[in-house]
């Protein structure tokens, strides 16, 4: 059973940096690859990142690209997302989610708020 735990959002500033984790369990996250999606208030659900199951590949949407990192270490079941000179649009709840695109199931969510 896939479950995942996202934590380390909250208030930021405009300009500011944050660092989101995910917790994996239930499969084997070392052959996963695995996806950050975020979903802003009164949208739908967006793509953010993927990473491939070895960490050496990843892509970014448009919207984050030069300013968010995705990252994981394998060892600890741990996906990383570094987000760096945040704006009030990065504002939504975060998901960590399975699967290139995230399609095979994603955690509860952390909500980050970008505001002065």
């Amino acid at each position: 059973q896939v479950q995942l735990v996202e934590s380390g959002g909250g208030l930021v500033q405009p300009g500011s940096s944050l660092r989101l984790s995910c917790a994996a369990s239930g499969f084997t996250f070392s052959r996963s690859d695995m996806s950050w999606l975020r979903q802003a208030p009164g949208q739908g659900l967006e793509w953010v990142s993927n990473i491939d199951y070895s960490g050496r590949s990843a892509t970014y949407a448009d919207a984050v690209k030069g300013r968010f990192s995705i990252s994981r270490d394998n060892t600890k079941n741990m996906l990383y997302l570094q987000m760096t000179s945040v704006k009030s649009e990065d504002t939504a709840v975060y998901y960590c989610a399975k699967g290139w695109g995230g399609s095979s199931g994603r955690g509860q969510g952390t909500q980050v708020t970008v505001s002065s």
